[in-house]
């Protein structure tokens, strides 16, 4: 490519649409385009003779230079995407180019870099993920698909909620999501654990004290109803609440009005509860260790959260949301999971569920410098078996004993459950039974 001989470069390099920069041996900036300045925010003036780094405050420039590796190992760096600081304090996300610039005599007199606003990119992505997205609940399950059609609904009630399911499953998100899209998404949302406190503490934070209410009470205290008043109180593991509690919360729940530890007149609060369990209420009711008055003043609207193995589905959707969470936060590009790793996470049953599944990737991710998430990365219990020390080894014998084996220890590692071994081992279940029975055969 060739350009007209009375025709500046500095001309043809202000005229394209990429920002394009140039810096010296000592990195300071020796010209600075059009697009640049608009892109970051900053004046050519402004920066010309600084240090790049100090322009750009890009993700690379902690020790992972582009133009800085072109000079060292040769040729260039085409189309890598990484995050930059604009003037204003804002994260941008581009695309750069890099290479090195020479003299006439060949040498290295500095290097140049062109960069590609990726905005527009990112949001059709995130407008793509939104599809499966409602508030911050990922997902595209039936199961899910149907709490998110009556959650506006629910939203714009005033009922009291119940939300049910395992540890993990999300519930506090789903409280939030109700706060957020109800009439009072403008007031306070005040999370509670009661299963977290003493008994002795909870009345207090619940429901304040007043000075002079115990020893230490040397000034009035507000309690979470109060501080929560035109907004909602999100009472977490509410099956721990201890009986004398559950007397005060009824009566709130029955007229919105409470009395602070200490106090002599009952006070007011305009607040929505919703309430959340791990537990089987109705059982605890029959046992006594829940109030059953209580248990139908919560259980005007219910809704029961799937767990993460009922919904193998969103996986993937999980996975990626998660990352893309963990890169922002740290500052690196995993790329995802490998093949591997997505059948061992697609075959774990997830007692822990939708927190497990963080848990594990939060894990991996620190062991993972780049590239994708790999078996190796992943927590020891994901681990696969090690081969027995004391029986044959695996890998010996004919195939159809290397068969045989893979079948006995298919069903092992599922605990007995035949249709998960099929699965693992992308067999049917005619196929595992011949295998197995050959087994037995031979133990005959």
């Amino acid at each position: 490519m060739s350009f007209p001989a009375n025709l500046p470069l500095e001309d043809v390099f202000a005229s394209i649409a990429d920002g394009l920069f140039t810096v010296d041996t000592d990195w300071n900036i020796t010209y600075f385009n059009e697009a640049a300045q608009r892109i970051t925010g900053i004046g050519q003036t402004e920066a010309m003779g600084c240090k790049c780094w100090d322009v750009f405050r890009s993700s690379l420039c902690d020790g992972h230079c582009a133009i800085s590796q072109c000079m060292k190992a040769g040729g260039r760096i085409v189309n890598k995407s990484i995050f930059i600081v604009r003037s204003d304090g804002s994260t941008l996300p581009i695309s750069i180019s890099a290479s090195t610039l020479h003299d006439s005599d060949g040498q290295v007199i500095g290097g140049v870099e062109t960069f590609r606003d990726l905005t527009e990119i990112h949001s059709i992505r995130r407008q793509a993920k939104d599809i499966y997205r409602f508030e911050n609940i990922v997902g595209r399950s039936q199961a899910l698909e149907k709490i998110f059609r009556i959650l506006p609904r629910i939203s714009d009630s005033e009922a009291t909620t119940l939300l049910l399911g395992q540890s993990g499953t999300g519930k506090e998100l789903f409280a939030r999501a109700i706060h957020n899209l109800s009439p009072r998404k403008d007031g306070p949302f005040v999370p509670v654990n009661c299963g977290a406190l003493p008994d002795t503490l909870l009345e207090s934070e619940l429901f304040g004290y007043k000075k002079g209410a115990f020893t230490d009470a040397r000034t009035d205290k507000p309690g979470r109803f109060e501080l929560a008043n035109k907004g909602t109180v999100f009472l977490d593991e509410i099956g721990d609440m201890p009986g004398k509690l559950q007397v005060k919360l009824l009566r709130f729940l029955q007229d919105k009005m409470y009395e602070p530890l200490g106090g002599v007149s009952p006070v007011h609060a305009d607040v929505r509860v919703i309430a959340a369990t791990n537990r089987n209420l109705e059982q605890a009711v029959a046992d006594g260790s829940f109030r059953q008055d209580l248990y139908y003043r919560l259980n005007v609207v219910t809704l029961t959260l799937p767990p993460l193995k009922k919904r193998p589905e969103d996986l993937p959707l999980l996975i990626d949301h998660f990352l893309e969470e963990f890169n922002a936060m740290q500052d690196k590009s995993i790329q995802g999971v490998s093949e591997d790793t997505l059948h061992i996470l697609l075959h774990h049953e997830f007692p822990g569920n939708v927190r497990e599944l963080e848990n594990i990737l939060e894990y991996a991710f620190i062991l993972c410098r780049e590239g994708f998430i790999q078996v190796e990365h992943l927590p020891e219990y994901l681990q696969p078996d090690k081969p027995e020390t004391d029986g044959p080894h695996p890998l010996r014998g004919t195939m159809n004993d290397i068969k045989r084996r893979a079948a006995r220890y298919a069903v092992e590692r599922n605990h007995g459950k035949k249709m998960a071994a099929c699965r693992d081992l992308g067999i049917t279940k005619d196929t595992l039974r011949k295998m197995l029975s050959v087994i037995q055969k031979t133990k005959k």
